[in-house]
């Protein structure tokens, strides 16, 4: 099917005269939001944002430094100012929606030096009734072919000392806690060093994207970035006193330039999501609607679906992912002593297999299928070492696959590369073809450790890149990718949707083995306002067993069983991991939650939210007229009174409703669940009470 032809477009262009010399404007189609561009008399870019007249950022410097090249941030002149509107609908191949608007006005700004250099640079500004994004555009040009970016300073400066939820920003791992303070009190060198993070690399008192802030005023705020392509990440440095933030892109150890570019290109869109109500954050469609259409065309062959999998046994030390091997002159030899605690075998992803089959769910997950994970993690010469196509001995891959196919349940590819980038580089197609040839469609993609080659960074050119071409291939091979230890989500899953879901964030194995604490009661409702802004998230919910004694007496997961069965609502994603073990699931009634609940969605409605504290989210399923509705809370016990008016009028449902029971705790009783029936219409109004840590989980199925 081609998505594309359910696009229609309305585009109008006018050629503006500024109004004054140096200075233009352009707002959003509802008039709400307005960029003020301008030169100042020493020719220096500058830009402006309000929100209905009322200064969001206030005047902020554009431009970049080279390497062996003059500075490019001031001598500038207007040569040309340029205005057009688009409007357009299309449709989503899997997603949270099935048709997202698109809407937006555009300034282009043609600049050029007044200098000798001549060098000609164009910023251009979309304006959206939800926010920004502007971009610098390199043209074509004679005496410009390459440049060596060792900074780009593009600058946001804040109107006040807003309430911050941010994450530092770290160089190699996003997978800190969030924390809460005023801007002026953020600190992120504090957490150089973290003890719970496989690499850590904080250069800057600089915070990761999204960022997400509240006003004094009450507006909300988000910072990010969109269509990150053949450039590094960028993190925002802080400047405390003056509420300023800048970028700073991420760097490598092997030269002093940030990006190498060949002129023309374009940077990423630096993104701000301006929204009155927080919940409205999550609605927005904006950092898709800055990237290019689908590349691909049909992607049908991914099925958006729950799976199981041999991994959360692994974090709790009841198997292990190596066999045993030992390396003998260069290669895995079995030499009889087996571990015997090795999890991906072919009797254990059939017991997988045969559960999922059972209970609604697509796939199965199998990590420690292949060998080299006896030699991996701490090491430094791991080139070489992961084979992703030459199974342990106790693991036959064409019969777990065979029989998944007899049951109707697909095999979910791991592919662990050790941050050894090269050695899956080469291994890609070979790879990638075996899974075509045994009709697998989805792998899970890990990049833990230090990048090799040395002085690499995870969200640097050289792996923004590597993560990029990884996707552009599988699609080759029909292959979709779920990638961990990743770069972060920009909204390229529009234009290449076998991007289908990403870690990028602390996840539910911090509550398996850390040690502070695990992730705290507060924590996801953070995440649905800042990193599930930037897309979807492999969070892998569903843990049952919530204390987990007889694995680990010190960990536990810190919320209750019924905000488990919320997550697949509130935290997106295409692919929802069922990730308890399979006895732990076997006569508890919860399970009923997710053998129903949906992974693809024909409409979402955030029905109320505030960060931090709490959030609902109803969710439209595709593949039927059935409602699913989530809501969570941080540590403080809340009321809530859901309106049901969002479903289909005139329909009755029969709501299946899992909540916390009256003595249910996070920390105390975090099983308790009290389970009801009722029947529900879009005029019924139902009052849910969540404890500490807590939520509920509503199933609506039309009668």
């Amino acid at each position: 099917m081609n998505y594309l032809k359910f696009t229609t477009i309305l585009m109008s262009v006018v050629f503006l005269s500024c109004t004054k010399k140096n200075e233009t404007t352009i707002t959003s189609p509802d008039k709400n939001i307005q960029v003020n561009f301008e030169l100042s008399a020493e020719g220096v870019p500058t830009y402006s944002v309000s929100h209905k007249k009322n200064l969001v950022v206030k005047p902020s410097q554009l431009g970049f430094e080279f390497e062996n090249l003059p500075s490019f941030y001031n001598g500038f002149e207007i040569l040309n100012a340029t205005s057009t509107s688009f409007k357009e609908e299309w449709k989503m191949p899997w997603g949270e929606q099935l048709l997202v608007k698109n809407n937006y006005n555009q300034l282009k700004i043609e600049l050029q030096e007044t200098s000798e250099l001549n060098r000609k640079l164009n910023i251009v500004f979309r304006v959206f009734d939800d926010g920004i994004g502007f971009r610098y555009e390199f043209p074509e040009q004679d005496n410009f072919k390459e440049v060596l970016i060792t900074e780009e300073n593009t600058e946001f400066n804040l109107t006040g000392d807003h309430k911050v939820w941010w994450i530092p920003g770290d160089w190699d791992i996003y997978e800190h806690l969030y924390n809460t303070t005023k801007f002026s009190e953020i600190d992120a060198q504090q957490f150089v060093g973290h003890k719970n993070l496989a690499q850590t690399s904080i250069p800057n008192n600089a915070v990761n994207t999204p960022v997400t802030m509240k006003t004094e005023s009450g507006l909300h705020l988000s910072f990010h970035e969109a269509s990150l392509v053949d450039y590094s990440g960028m993190t925002l440095q802080v400047e405390p006193e003056s509420f300023k933030m800048k970028s700073v892109l991420v760097g490598s150890k092997n030269h002093d330039y940030k990006v190498k570019q060949t002129v023309p290109f374009n940077t990423p869109w630096r993104t701000i999501q301006i929204e009155e109500e927080a919940k409205d954050l999550i609605a927005s469609n904006l950092i898709l609607n800055l990237n290019e259409p689908n590349k691909l065309g049909d992607v049908s062959w991914f099925k958006p679906m729950k799976y199981t999998g041999i991994w959360w046994e692994m974090h709790l030390g009841k198997s292990s992912w190596d066999y045993g091997m030992e390396n003998v002159n260069g290669e895995w030899k079995d030499t009889g002593k087996a571990h015997e605690k090795h999890g991906a075998t072919t009797e254990n992803t059939k017991k997988f297999i045969d559960f999922s089959a059972k209970n609604n769910i697509g796939g199965v997950l199998v990590e420690g299928w292949n060998t080299g994970w006896e030699h991996w993690i701490g090491f430094e010469d791991r080139e070489g070492v992961f084979d992703f196509v030459t199974p342990y001995p106790d693991y036959d891959l064409q019969e777990v696959v065979r029989y998944g196919k007899e049951k109707g349940v697909d095999i979910i590819m791991h592919h662990e590369t050790s941050a050894a980038t090269q050695t899956y580089e080469k291994q890609q197609d070979t790879a990638y073809a075996l899974m075509q040839s045994l009709g697998i469609h989805a792998v899970k993609t890990g990049y833990v450790g230090k990048i090799i080659p040395k002085g690499e960074f995870h969200h640097g050119q050289y792996m923004v890149n590597q993560y990029n071409n990884a996707v552009i291939k599988a699609a080759k091979y029909q292959v979709a990718i779920n990638a961990h230890e990743p770069i972060k989500a920009t909204g390229l899953r529009r234009t290449y949707p076998n991007t289908i879901s990403r870690e990028g964030l602390r996840g539910q194995e911090f509550n398996a083995w850390s040690s502070d604490g695990g992730n705290p009661p507060e924590h996801l409702p953070i995440v649905a306002f800042t990193r599930m802004l930037a897309g979807p998230i492999d969070y892998t919910p569903g843990i049952f067993n919530i204390k987990f004694n007889e694995y680990k007496k010190d960990n536990q997961v810190n919320t209750t069983i019924a905000q488990e069965l919320a997550l697949y609502v509130v935290i997106y994603s295409p692919v929802q991991m069922a990730a308890d073990l399979v006895e732990h699931y076997e006569g508890n009634p919860a399970l009923q939650f997710i053998k129903d609940v949906g992974v693809d969605w024909q409409q979402t409605k955030v029905l109320n939210g505030e960060i931090g504290d709490f959030v609902t989210i109803a969710r439209k399923e595709r593949t039927s007229e059935n409602w699913f509705v989530g809501g969570i809370t941080d540590e403080n016990p809340r009321d809530m009174e859901i309106d049901f008016s969002f479903l289909d009028e005139g329909v009755i449902y029969e709501a299946t409703i899992y909540e916390d029971g009256k003595n249910a705790h996070w920390n105390k009783n975090p099983t308790d669940l009290n389970i009801r029936t009722i029947e529900i219409t879009n005029k019924s109004k139902e009052k849910f009470y969540l404890v500490e840590g807590g939520g509920f989980a509503v199933s609506l199925i039309k009668k």
